[in-house]
């Protein structure tokens, strides 16, 4: 059953440039939507709402504009190895991680052959249909660094790096013990009736001498 999107924070509306208190979510959600449509990247910096109206805002849409060409290029080098990337970023977190995850998922429901990365500070959330949820997971734990661009990479690099299946290989070693117990029973009852079948024959041998 696909995880259907639960809560979709406002924080999303910083993504696109749009004051939450005067832009529905569903509206900033579209325009995320139309984003990644377009370079596989929403975040701050891929179109800046206003021009800068002071130096420090300049500064800070040089940076945000700087990584969202980092984040495109970590679609690209994705896309390259056969991964349907899409990324979101918030600039703001909001105050668990869940939203996180249903943001991915409201993506995914547009896009259901893509892996959806949302990333916030310190928080990451994902879906995708072709890898498993413990992958993803491991992918979100290494996400989580202070720049977004390297979490996205961090995040592809573990897809790409399959993970040891513990629990199959605990439920191998166990049906191993138990089969092991079992033959070790079976060996056992066979000895005892053996025995039994040559005590008999053993003392009517010893009676006739």
């Amino acid at each position: 059953m696909p995880f259907l999107p639960a809560f979709i924070p406002p924080d999303v509306c910083a993504t696109v440039g749009q004051d939450p208190a005067k832009t529905p979510v569903d509206v900033c959600m579209g325009t995320v939507i139309a984003q990644v449509r377009d370079g596989g990247v929403s975040a701050p910096g891929v179109a800046p709402a206003k021009p800068p109206a002071t130096p420090q805002e300049a500064k800070l849409a040089a940076e945000q504009a700087g990584e969202a060409a980092g984040l495109r290029q970590v679609v690209a080098d994705a896309q390259a190895k056969g991964i349907d990337l899409k990324i979101v970023v918030l600039p703001t977190s909001p105050g668990i991680d869940t939203p996180l995850r249903d943001i991915a998922a409201d993506v995914g429901h547009v896009y259901p052959e893509a892996t959806v990365l949302t990333l916030s500070p310190g928080f990451a959330g994902s879906i995708s249909p072709t890898y498993d949820r413990v992958l993803l997971e491991a992918g979100q734990d290494l996400a989580k660094t202070p720049s977004v661009v390297q979490n996205s990479k961090n995040f592809v690099s573990q897809l790409e790096t399959p993970i040891f299946p513990w629990t199959s290989f605990t439920l191998v070693v166990i049906l191993g013990v138990v089969a092991a117990a079992v033959g070790t029973r079976l060996l056992q009852v066979r000895a005892r009736k053996s025995a039994a079948v040559d005590a008999p024959v053993s003392a009517a041998t010893a009676a006739a001498e």
